[in-house]
């Protein structure tokens, strides 16, 4: 393993400590070689952004590897990692989870998936919007996906460097999963994981309660 890999790993930690956050190294763009790297210290979870490429890697890597997806997922990709996918964090339409449970059920299998909720002030990221994720809930919209497992929420703060700006919307992102998890009418909508905070502001994001940060730069170096 590079020096720099084991000591950025070893960093992250570090500052993890004493919180709930666990880290979610983001593989997407770096090459088997140096995603090896922070396998052999111990990880075997991963989050890539495009299915193919979790495909090709997931031909080269280690059985054990439990793969994310953390990009924005197409309908029409979704039955390539159906069988394999070990978490789907970036499901942001009720379209989206209709494909999902489908082939899950081909598989007879329940894939787990986080809600990607719109924090952000850019339009240009995706999500469902609170209102409409509590009306979803309210109609019973998890009974309508048995082979789908909701474990939580995900949201992408906005891309600034005013952090408390950022912590408003990790805040209010912690406080919709703690208002969800109160319910408990379906066996399959657990509101357990809040995946939130990335390289540039995961500290913030540990603070206000994530247990799931997504880092790729800080771990391999620059893409």
């Amino acid at each position: 393993m590079s020096s720099s890999t084991k000591k950025n790993l070893e960093a992250i930690e570090k500052a993890l400590e004493c919180s709930a956050s666990r880290l979610l190294p983001v593989s997407k763009t770096f090459p088997v070689s140096r995603i090896m790297e922070a396998y052999e210290a111990g990880y075997r979870d991963f989050g890539e952004n495009r299915v193919q490429e979790i495909i090709e890697k997931k031909a080269q890597m280690p059985e054990d590897i439990r793969w994310h997806l953390i990009g924005q997922l197409q309908t029409n990709k979704v039955k390539y990692v159906a069988d394999f996918i070990f978490l789907i964090h970036s499901v942001d339409s009720e379209k989206l989870l209709a494909e999902i449970e489908k082939q899950a059920s081909k598989h007879e299998r329940q894939i787990s998936v986080l809600l990607q909720v719109h924090i952000a002030e850019e339009e240009t990221k995706s999500g469902w919007d609170a209102g409409e994720l509590r009306s979803w809930l309210a109609a019973g919209g998890p009974s309508r996906f048995p082979h789908v497992l909701f474990k939580g929420l995900m949201g992408m703060a906005t891309n600034t460097d005013d952090m408390e700006l950022v912590r408003g919307e990790f805040r209010g992102l912690a406080n919709l999963k703690k208002e969800f998890s109160e319910n408990q009418e379906y066996p399959n909508f657990k509101m357990e994981e809040l995946s939130m905070g990335m390289s540039s502001d995961f500290q913030v994001a540990m603070e206000e309660g994530s247990t799931m940060v997504r880092m790729g730069s800080a771990i391999f170096g620059g893409r």
